[in-house]
């Protein structure tokens, strides 16, 4: 795996509650809304995606609802909880902290 590859699936989780902070999503929306926020950059396949919805649902990051679409196709819809929304401060503070010693590292 390609240090880019390690890196975008380190910030998956924290790439997913940022998303779900603005408003629930289903498994291929948030694919897509990442690709198209970074301009492709975060292309999330299901196989990364959707076992990482899972865990975070397991940890009580997440909730999920099967909703009814205008064709009676049915959607899983996945929503932040209070605990994951405690986990996206922290872990948005504590990339914030990692970056500002990255950079400060590179540029020295």
């Amino acid at each position: 795996m390609s240090l880019r590859d390690q890196m975008r699936k380190g910030s998956t989780e924290i790439l997913i509650l940022s998303l779900l902070a603005d408003q629930p999503m289903y498994g291929y929306q948030i694919s897509q809304e990442l690709a198209q926020r970074s301009s492709g950059y975060f292309d999330v396949k299901e196989g990364l995606l959707y076992p990482t919805l899972h865990r975070m649902q397991q940890a009580g990051l997440l909730q999920s609802q099967w909703q009814e679409t205008e064709t009676a196709r049915r959607r899983k819809y996945y929503a932040l909880t209070a605990k994951g929304r405690e986990v996206l401060a922290d872990q948005a503070s504590e990339w914030q902290e990692f970056m500002r010693h990255l950079q400060a590292m590179l540029a020295s």
